[in-house]
């Protein structure tokens, strides 16, 4: 049985983009509140928040209200950090276990910190044979982004074992489609990959792009 774990004074980073487990997510960091903080996380090793903005601006502005936060994100560790110029890094992340917030506070230099929950991984659940064809058209996107991007660290080849993986075949696919915010945090925030996967695949219909 899975025990919850609980991270005490977890820094947060509220973006306009939902992280997935597996994801790879790569930021830009200049704000003064951030260029410290994942510093640190580089330096130690230990993991910051993503978290979806339910409102508010990924950049705070002077007189702006205060950012709105959704309680469920994932946790980021940093892969590689490279300063481009004083006060400006490149960061490339990648997203390993969802949390849920159970408590949050923003410091007086606008930082976001919280006590969070983490929440089971998804279980390995095979692809049923009426949905063999988003792991197969995902492969096929996958090799045409690799085509058209030499970096490969941001589409690496699938391996057999992920394309037949529920939760990972649908976790790729929300990073892909062009839909709403608000559905990929409710896609990320299910317990079930099945789920997860059957809604992707109604999406993907939907849009005409199983065709």
């Amino acid at each position: 049985m899975f025990q919850l774990l609980t991270l005490s004074s977890l820094p947060l980073f509220p973006l306009n983009a939902v992280l997935f487990p597996g994801g790879v997510l790569p930021l830009r960091v200049f704000e003064v509140r951030y260029l410290d903080m994942v510093r640190k996380c580089h330096r130690t090793g230990a993991p910051f928040g993503v978290v979806a903005l339910a409102d508010g601006h990924e950049v705070r502005q002077a007189g702006a209200p205060q950012e709105s936060l959704h309680i469920v994100g994932t946790l980021a560790v940093i892969e590689q950090l490279q300063d481009l110029q004083p006060g400006l890094m490149q960061v490339r992340c990648r997203g390993t276990e969802r949390f849920r917030v159970l408590h949050q506070q923003l410091l007086p230099h606008a930082l976001w910190m919280a006590d969070v929950e983490q929440l089971p991984c998804d279980a390995q659940v095979r692809i049923p044979r009426d949905l063999q064809h988003t792991a197969t058209m995902l492969a096929q996107v996958s090799a045409s982004l690799r085509e058209r991007d030499p970096n490969t660290a941001s589409h690496p080849q699938p391996s057999p074992t992920q394309l037949q993986n529920c939760g990972w075949v649908a976790n790729r696919w929300c990073e892909l489609l062009p839909v709403p915010l608000e559905l990929k945090q409710q896609l990320m925030q299910l317990d079930n990959p099945l789920v997860r996967l059957e809604l992707v695949a109604d999406v993907l219909e939907r849009t005409g792009i199983a065709l």
